[in-house]
């Protein structure tokens, strides 16, 4: 379950950022890429956000479709699932543009610091 990992991440970094600050909401975007399961992150968030600064907010995760571009035709698809192929032409030959996010977009922070 490699969302606890993701999960105990998002908590450090938040807690490094906020400072003291307690955190009232998160929003992160995780890629189609990523095969995070939106409530085992959730889960997991909310166990390593125990004791924390972040323990109660509110984790709002925004999923990002896979997108590839592709050499041979020069389209840009979205995909579902491997292969990483063109959905205009078939083509293999892409470069991932899109869909292997996995990062703490924004915080909101209460103004009073709290004694950790």
């Amino acid at each position: 379950m490699h969302e606890l990992a993701i999960a105990d991440a998002v908590v450090q970094i938040c807690c490094e950022h906020a400072q003291g600050r307690r955190v009232t909401k998160v929003e992160v975007k995780i890629g189609h890429l990523r095969q995070v399961v939106p409530d085992s992150l959730a889960f997991a968030f909310e166990l390593v956000a125990g004791g924390t600064p972040v323990e109660g907010a509110q984790l709002e995760i925004e999923h990002v479709p896979a997108r590839v571009a592709c050499s041979s035709c020069g389209s840009e698809t979205e995909i579902d699932w491997f292969p990483l192929a063109c959905a205009a032409c078939g083509g293999l030959d892409v470069e991932v543009i899109a869909g292997e996010e996995c990062h703490v977009e924004s915080l909101e922070l209460e103004g009073t610091p709290v004694a950790v």
